[in-house]
């Protein structure tokens, strides 16, 4: 039977995150609706990454069997039935034994922050209002990538084999008004980066020390670091495949 990967871009906001779960609209939810309202059948739905309530992404992926053969003109179609702020970019048919979760080799995120009032920006950053050390910022960034052990910036009851992460990018910019984070790494643990963010800010904040800092990392506790980033300011950007 055909394998499909189902590509697709959406704005978190409203949702309950990304896999289907008992409470809550959900991003496989919505697309599952849409291709059972187009194909006239129900489509079971695999994902590639899953990102939490208020998360958004501009790259993501789904996979999915189906016998007919699709055609490129019905991603027009399928738009037109889902809301507003989940859009399908591409529907390509893959090898049989692909799989979006399992063959991705690294994934890619951004932290936006802004620090001037903006209604714009409302729904897709975070508002942090204080002076913040660009030089530290980076200092931090570039440390963490020495380490592969990531418990610290795990949430706590989090069912994981291990713990070990190896990030490929890590460092924060300015572009315009907006400061970012950008992360990229072979695999992520549950609130990983937003925990990443909320740590580094204390940091760029001058509320807790580099010396701080490297003890989060090194206790290997899960719930040790910060994680009171908001959701709304976290992105995924990409899902790489070889």
């Amino acid at each position: 039977m055909p394998r499909y990967f189902l590509e697709v871009s959406y704005k978190g906001t409203r949702y309950s995150g990304f896999q289907i779960q008992d409470t809550g609209t959900t991003i496989q939810g919505e697309i599952q609706r849409a291709l059972a309202v187009f194909l006239k059948e129900t489509i079971q739905l695999t994902g590639s990454s899953r990102t939490d309530s208020g998360v958004h992404a501009l790259q993501n992926f789904f996979h999915f069997d189906w016998e007919g053969m699709f055609e490129q003109r019905w991603i027009y179609n399928l738009n037109a039935i889902l809301p507003a702020d989940i859009a399908v970019r591409s529907v390509k048919q893959v090898a049989a034994g692909a799989h979006c979760r399992f063959d991705a080799v690294s994934r890619s995120y951004e932290y936006c922050i802004y620090q001037f009032k903006n209604p714009f920006w409302t729904d897709t950053a975070f508002f942090y209002p204080y002076p913040l050390n660009m030089e530290l910022l980076n200092e931090a960034a570039a440390l963490i990538s020495n380490y592969r052990d990531f418990s610290s910036f795990s949430k706590k009851n989090t069912q994981v084999k291990t713990f070990n992460c190896t990030l490929l990018e890590s460092e924060w910019k300015r572009e315009g008004n907006l400061i970012k984070y950008q992360v990229t790494a072979n695999r992520f643990l549950r609130g990983m980066v937003r925990a990443l963010v909320a740590t580094m800010l204390r940091l760029g904040r001058n509320t807790i020390t580099m010396d701080d800092f490297k003890h989060i990392i090194e206790t290997g506790a899960c719930g040790t670091a910060y994680f009171d980033a908001p959701a709304h300011g976290l992105t995924l950007t990409r899902v790489n495949y070889p």
